[in-house]
């Protein structure tokens, strides 16, 4: 009996080999592969929308300074009018102006935004004591911005 049950134990320990069962590691080769692939392609994708977007902001960084940068500008020279009321009439003009203030602001004006114009009108008469700046530039590859501020300098306004 001893014997009967030790060869059960065997018998149910052996097991018959599946007919043409593939394995596992067979049926997946190169799978694997064709994922790395696709994580790669999906991370290009990424980087190169970062890229973009990177791109994206530092143009539109550099347009805001522009634009900041012409707004001071104005406002600057509006300032050096009412520091100068005496000769207003000096600071008219497109290309040239006579007041020594007038012409170091056309050099910073230079500087900060290459390329720039301005025409800056002083009013006569009735409107005497009223101004407008008009500063033009356009970015590199880009269209042509315009910034134009008025403002009344003259004594009256002052009192």
């Amino acid at each position: 009996m001893l014997k009967d049950l030790v060869a059960m134990r065997a018998s149910s320990r052996i097991r018959p080999p599946r007919p043409h069962a593939p394995s596992g590691r067979k049926s997946h080769h190169g799978i694997v592969l064709i994922e790395v692939l696709v994580a790669l392609l999906i991370f290009m994708f990424g980087i190169l929308g970062f890229i973009g977007l990177q791109t994206a902001l530092v143009r539109a960084e550099s347009e805001a300074n522009t634009r900041a940068n012409a707004a001071y500008l104005a406002s600057e020279l509006i300032g050096r009018m009412w520091a100068d009321i005496s000769n207003l009439s000096s600071y008219a003009g497109t290309d040239s102006c006579s007041a020594t203030s007038c012409t170091e602001w056309r050099d910073k004006l230079a500087l900060l935004l290459p390329g720039a114009t301005a025409a800056i009108t002083v009013g006569t008469g009735t409107n005497a004591g009223n101004v407008s700046v008009r500063i033009q530039w356009a970015l590199p590859g880009g269209s042509t911005h315009t910034y134009e501020t008025q403002s009344n300098v003259s004594a009256k306004a002052a009192s």
